[in-house]
């Protein structure tokens, strides 16, 4: 593997730490039983789809790390899938957490679009990679 896809994966790497405190955080709102999470469902749905997404996400970016290597494309865009592979696991979860950041939040704010960015994100590195390695 090439030096930027190390430090791509040691970077996905170190989010999993994230991920796994917002699980414990989850729990904790479950456990203590947190006014504007358990009687909130819209707040828990999304908070449960960002903690779900952030994972999933991290996991799909680092199987297709090697993949990039391999890719017969110049490095500026090897750099560009990376970077576009990392965003997705940032910007999907971020607009579902801070789509309905306060308690009484039960509709998603404008930031809910992160989410499509990072879907988008995704999207596009997900075909670049295809099709470079075709």
């Amino acid at each position: 593997m090439s030096s930027d896809t190390l430090t791509t994966a040691g970077i996905l790497l170190v989010t999993v730490v994230t991920i796994a405190f917002g699980g414990l955080t989850l729990l904790t709102h479950l456990a203590r039983r947190k006014p504007g999470y358990l009687d909130n469902p819209v707040r828990r749905g999304m908070w449960t789809a960002g903690h779900a997404h952030a994972g999933v996400l991290v996991l799909f970016a680092l199987v297709a790390l090697p993949y990039i290597d391999q890719a017969d494309v110049s490095g500026g865009t090897r750099t560009l899938i990376r970077s576009l592979f990392v965003a997705a696991p940032v910007l999907m979860p971020l607009g579902f957490f801070l789509s309905v950041a306060r308690p009484t939040d039960t509709r998603p704010n404008k930031l809910i679009w992160l989410t499509v960015a990072g879907g988008a994100s995704l999207s596009a590195g997900a075909l670049l990679l295809g099709i470079s390695l075709l």
